[in-house]
């Protein structure tokens, strides 16, 4: 009776949060790595607690690593507990391990690069999911790791209009290899090809009411996978997308503010804040003495280092900072 009379009068107990499935398909999908394989991927999207389609929410597009599935990155991410806590949607696309056999995405391959291929098929997962779950077209994020942080590289470059800020951990620049040859190469020595062209391109081709477009970019600073100079890289490239910086600048830019923070675990934090018409527009940070894992996530799965600080929350941060410039409450 008591439950009855709290759904008559409005009070019913929110609803637990969900994992739904899906799949989407995109015409521009095909991969030049791996021709044969449609171009079209699974995916599942996290429900939050208390879900109504009467409220407009953010969405977080989650891009796991090689050799990790959708249901292992949310559960050593715990995102989870971050979208129940503060109501946001969760997109987490899943790999075809026909399109690669270490469930990697084919951040490398020259039609990703391009933003056609898996770039093209994840952005047809987010227009979907966005219209699906009804989430609010100017809060929706994105956050990957190693691969899926050089994926989401591409998706920020190519596709900022659908995206309000960007987080990448342990990643690579857009177009620092064309090759697996390449890629590999890059992750332990850099950029092989012209990564600031690419992002001048970039932004030739984006509409000016998409720019800036903001990114957190976090390296462990014992990464013996993707080595420390990617982030510096990336960071570059998106100081350039941005217009926060000439091609010819030199050096990268002083930032606007910086901290050096010791952890009590005895880890350190180095943080660098870049600002454009007095907004936040790039952060670095820089985790000593870790490797190539999501810092401060579940070490009872792969590529997570359960040591703080906590990189959910260090991109949660980042994106609230976003979305109350936006005039959100949402957060």
């Amino acid at each position: 009776m008591r439950g009855f009379l709290a759904r008559l009068f409005g009070r019913a107990p929110p609803q637990p949060g969900r994992f739904e499935s899906g799949s989407k398909f995109s015409w521009h999908g095909w991969i030049g790595v791996a021709p044969w394989v449609w171009p079209s991927r699974d995916y599942l999207v996290y429900v939050p607690r208390g879900y109504t389609r009467w409220r407009r929410r953010p969405m977080l597009v989650l891009l796991h690593g090689c050799r990790q599935t959708p249901e292992e990155f949310a559960g050593g991410t715990r995102i989870t507990r971050f979208a129940d806590e503060h109501g946001w949607l969760v997109l987490i696309p899943r790999q075809n391990k026909q399109a690669n056999a270490w469930g990697c995405w084919n951040w490398f391959d020259r039609r990703t690069i391009a933003g056609n291929g898996e770039a093209a098929i994840v952005a047809a997962q987010v227009r979907a999911a966005r219209r699906l779950y009804r989430a609010h077209p100017r809060q929706i994020f994105l956050a990957g790791m190693s691969a899926g942080a050089c994926l989401g590289a591409i998706l920020a470059l190519r596709f900022a209009k659908l995206f309000a800020g960007a987080g990448l951990h342990s990643g690579v620049a857009c177009g620092a290899a064309s090759s697996a040859g390449e890629a590999l190469q890059a992750m332990t020595a850099g950029a092989q090809g012209d990564f600031e062209a690419v992002a001048l391109e970039a932004r030739a081709q984006t509409s000016p009411r998409a720019l800036p477009l903001p990114v957190c970019i976090v390296h462990g600073e014992d990464d013996r996978v993707v080595a420390g100079r990617n982030s510096a890289e990336l960071l570059r490239q998106f100081l350039l997308f941005d217009g926060r910086m000439a091609k010819d600048a030199g050096a990268l830019p002083d930032p606007d503010s910086s901290s050096a923070t010791q952890l009590p675990n005895g880890r350190t934090l180095a943080r660098e804040d870049y600002l454009q018409d007095g907004r936040l527009v790039a952060r670095r940070i820089r985790v000593g003495a870790l490797g190539h894992a999501w810092s401060g996530g579940d070490d009872a799965f792969a590529y997570n280092d359960k040591e703080a600080p906590d990189a959910t929350e260090l991109f949660g941060e980042f994106f609230a900072v976003q979305l109350s410039r936006r005039g959100s409450t949402a957060t």
